[in-house]
């Protein structure tokens, strides 16, 4: 017998797909007191969590005035916080935990100020700032000690976890009585956090989001998408429970670093305001979907040298605004998700995609094999989340299926020579509150 091998017997058969746990409470809490133990040597007040979030569709819609519709992830960053006595804040992290950042809240400010602060500081500190701006102070200092299990870099909104974890903490020790808990949340109260949150992470990290994020992660409901009107503010709690429906939501994080602070999301936003500016509207929420066409034709005339960006970029809007209403109607009516109904979610998502892809440009080359090889393996729609450039993508596929299609997810990646992904099981999660052992 000979002991050539072919080229067929050495191939290396696709790893196993790396799934992110979620901490439970009592792990967050367990990991995030000991941190503060080590880093300040007592014991914190307590422990809060807020939760990353992933959209089911409506991207880039929300600085546009349309509509989005996320869920909360079971995955949390929680923190563990002391108030002081004076306007000192300091923080740890586990990535920092060799050197324990000191800030002084009478003399942080916002990024390109001399008040600027380190970036991940700025997601806590900064809440403070925001709070206080808002009419909501003066605040105490506070010792904070992080530890998050939401994907840094996946588009999953890492940042906006940290915000709202430290607006319910900052809540609660300032006796502020807006949040209420997590399983009786005061919606009024919230949606005011969550403007203080967007402003520290506009002003303070210089990241110019839309408020979707955070009103994700302290508005949404376990077991329903929030339908999210990004122009007032106004939520409708859909039920989204894909386990009674023998369904999965599958998120793909592709490991494509991902940054909302590099200017590519800016210049996005940017020609949105150009094109609602040309247009006389003031959004481009603004625009009905039978209007659309006429309306390009006014940016094809009178867009100059950006005319077909601005076509592009208004295209998307318009009709992911109307794909996202659409799609919240299916999951309203009341009647199973399957057959025709399964079919035309699944359209959505992917139209949702492939505008994007083509129309907005904020896909890439790993997003796209991704979307295309869990479709290939039988997803009902999958389509990228959150910003783009990078990030993640989602897939709805039934639910004993979940692995099969992660598999085909890793071994296209291996054929394109890409990192490996991770992969998230995305059940729709509780709002942020105090965690509770």
């Amino acid at each position: 017998m000979s002991d050539l091998t072919t080229d067929a017997d050495a191939v290396t058969p696709p790893a196993a797909p790396d799934f992110s746990p979620a901490l439970t409470n009592e792990e967050g809490i367990a990991q995030a007191t000991a941190l503060f133990h080590e880093a300040f040597d007592s014991d914190p007040d307590g422990v809060w969590y807020a939760p990353g979030r992933v959209n089911i569709i409506g991207e880039h819609t929300d600085y546009n005035g349309g509509l989005a519709l996320p869920i909360a992830l079971p995955h949390r960053a929680f923190l563990a916080l002391r108030r002081r006595d004076d306007r000192t804040v300091r923080l740890i992290s586990p990535q920092t935990r060799e050197a324990v950042d000191v800030l002084d809240l009478d003399a942080i400010g916002p990024k390109g100020t001399p008040g600027e602060i380190p970036q991940w500081a700025s997601y806590i500190a900064g809440v403070a700032w925001a709070l206080e701006r808002d009419g909501l102070g003066p605040l105490p200092g506070f010792d904070a000690a992080l530890v998050s299990c939401v994907p840094l870099g996946a588009g999953l909104s890492s940042s906006a976890a940290l915000e709202c974890a430290t607006s319910v903490a900052l809540d609660e020790i300032a006796g502020l009585a807006l949040a209420g808990p997590a399983d009786a949340p005061a919606d009024a109260g919230r949606a005011r956090l969550v403007t203080s949150c967007v402003r520290a992470e506009n002003e303070m990290a210089g990241a110019p989001t839309g408020g979707m994020d955070q009103s994700a992660s302290l508005r949404c409901r376990a077991g329903h998408a929030l339908e999210l009107d990004c122009r007032d503010g106004e939520v409708v709690h859909v039920p989204f429970d894909l386990a009674a429906e023998g369904l999965a939501l599958l998120v793909i994080d592709t490991r494509a670093e991902h940054s909302l602070a590099d200017g590519q999301y800016g210049a996005r936003r940017s020609a949105c305001e150009r094109a609602a500016e040309i247009l006389g509207v003031e959004l481009l929420a603004d625009i009905a979907p039978e209007c659309l066409e006429e309306a390009l034709a006014a940016l094809r005339e009178r867009g100059g040298e950006e005319a077909e960006v601005l076509v592009a970029r208004t295209r998307h809007v318009v009709t992911e605004i109307a794909r996202t209403v659409e799609l919240v109607s299916l999951l309203s009516d009341g009647r199973p998700l399957t057959g025709e109904k399964l079919t035309k979610v699944g359209q959505l998502m992917d139209a949702s995609h492939e505008s994007l892809r083509v129309d907005y440009e904020v896909t890439c080359p790993e997003l796209d094999v991704a979307v295309e090889a869990v479709r290939a393996a039988g997803a009902h729609g999958a389509r990228m989340t959150g910003g783009g450039f990078g990030g993640s993508a989602i897939a709805l596929v039934d639910a004993d299926r979940v692995d099969d299609a992660a598999r085909a997810v890793v071994a296209a990646y291996g054929r394109e020579g890409f990192a490996l992904p991770a992969f998230l099981d995305a059940v729709p999660s509780a709002p942020a509150g105090r965690a509770r052992g």
